[in-house]
């Protein structure tokens, strides 16, 4: 027998963890952290919700935190199992993964110190990983290119191909013999849009019988590529005309690269004033120099610019920032200026510091450029909210708040609803079920699936178990 249980990204769109058990052992699909608000997010995680005797080896779908972030508390536990990944999967989670235990660190140190200052009647805070687990981690990691068919036991052989969400990002195809028959599960993690800059299209599996996709976006449908162009030169350039700063919070890892690729074309084309642009993420500046070993992960468009010498991540107006004092610098200017900064959310980070300085004034703007999750600063900002916190204090939000949709880095509905029915086309698709999505969406997709002539999906909740039919 064959069963999944869906221990994280169930009903929600972070913390994804899903565990297949098979007759050779469990394998675990991802190992996320939940994120959100950070009281709440280091409840949740600080107790992991697998067994480590239930694990006998981790698939790693990509290297975004909210996909791979616990897997050093599965090490800290004594869990000694493989973990495979894509190459360049395994050289981002080894930059993501430590970034994310010295944010912890420091995070532990300042609420400590807090505690002690003013005497307060709490727990001392504790990371929930150093960056030994980390090391320990990556030490455990073996690299499977995609396309190439490897086996995690002599019942289970897995293969990963091109998801085209972010760099190294994979949908694994698991192959399992279940007594007389092989069955095939697909899980796409999260899924890329067609036709974006930067990475190849997801590729589409044969013979699948489950299909674990993600739904972030499985009730709306996401903007074209020119329109997204035209719309980030026009918000530039009217905040330019005010004499203010756009403000874009981004994630590390993809975001922060597409639109400096989008920065780069409006300035071949001439769209894009004399404006300074800063990368104000350290992050970010080691992901991007990640981004320059792995062209076997570029479409051919960005293939043939690197090879001409003309990197899609560099002109003439940009500047990569690392140091404290040069951020500050930056955030203390009145100067217009285009600001890229961490985190994508805007609950922790440079960027913080950035929206402290400019969202009371109404000549700036804040530029949202991917999915705010509910209760995060990100999310209040979209909503519009005319007052917001910021380290404590609340501020009025005279800033203008711009959402651009259509820099996601996941399929919109469209690209789902195609997606399952080229894997039908292929093979039997017995059955799917939806994850990494809130229930709404994920029930407008569903129903769209049935229209389609699908089988009714699953939408797990956490714990939730589907057995292979």
């Amino acid at each position: 027998m064959i069963e999944v249980e869906f221990v994280g990204a169930a009903q929600t769109v972070t913390g994804s963890m899903h565990l297949v058990r098979t007759p050779a052992g469990g394998i675990l699909l991802d190992c996320g952290l939940f994120q959100g608000r950070r009281r709440e997010a280091y409840e949740r995680n600080k107790n992991l919700p697998v067994r480590t005797e239930d694990v006998s080896a981790v698939v790693l779908s990509h290297a975004h935190i909210d996909h791979s972030g616990a897997l050093p508390m599965l090490v800290r536990r004594g869990w000694r199992g493989p973990i495979f990944a894509t190459p360049a999967t395994r050289d981002l989670a080894s930059v993501m993964l430590r970034d994310s235990a010295y944010i912890q660190a420091q995070d532990a140190r300042y609420l400590n110190r807090h505690r002690e200052r003013d005497g307060l009647d709490v727990e001392e805070a504790v990371p929930l990983y150093e960056e030994a687990d980390v090391l320990q981690c990556i030490s455990m990691m073996h690299s499977v290119p995609y396309g190439f068919k490897t086996w995690i036991n002599p019942h289970v052989g897995l293969t990963f191909l091109d998801a085209g969400h972010v760099l190294g990002s994979a949908i694994t195809l698991l192959d399992i013999a279940d007594g007389d028959r092989k069955r095939r599960v697909a899980f796409t993690g999260d899924l890329g849009r067609v036709n974006m800059p930067i990475l190849e299209d997801p590729q589409v599996p044969d013979d699948v019988d489950l299909l674990i996709t993600e739904s972030t976006y499985g009730d709306r449908r996401h903007d074209d590529i020119e329109k997204m162009d035209d719309d980030l030169a026009e918000v530039i350039a009217r905040t330019y005309a005010r004499g203010g700063k756009v403000i874009i919070p981004s994630f590390a890892l993809e975001r922060a690269q597409e639109v400096v690729f989008a920065l780069k074309q409006l300035k071949k084309e001439g769209r894009l004033p004399n404006i300074p642009v800063y990368v104000d993420s350290p992050l970010t500046v080691k992901i991007t120099d990640v981004f320059k070993l792995h062209p076997e992960c570029y479409d051919d468009e960005t293939r043939e610019l690197l090879q001409g010498k003309d990197s899609p991540f560099e002109f003439d107006e940009l500047r990569y920032v690392e140091s404290v004092d040069d951020s500050k610098l930056i955030s203390g200017s009145n100067d217009p200026a285009i600001i890229i900064s961490a985190s994508g959310m805007c609950e922790a980070g440079r960027v913080l510091h950035h929206l402290r300085r400019t969202i009371e004034d109404d000549r700036n703007t804040v530029l949202i450029v991917g999915y705010q999750a509910v209760h995060t600063l990100g999310r209040r900002l979209v909503e519009g909210r005319r007052q917001v916190k910021i380290f404590g204090v609340e501020r009025d939000r005279n800033a203008e708040v711009v959402v651009l949709n259509g820099f996601s880095a996941h399929a919109d509905q469209q690209d789902l609803l195609d997606y399952a029915t080229a894997c039908r086309e292929r093979g039997p698709l017995r059955q799917i079920a939806l994850v990494h999505g809130d229930p709404q969406p994920q029930k407008v997709l569903g129903d769209k699936l049935v229209d389609l002539g699908f089988e009714r999906p699953a939408i797990p909740a956490p714990g939730d178990k589907l057995q292979l039919l």
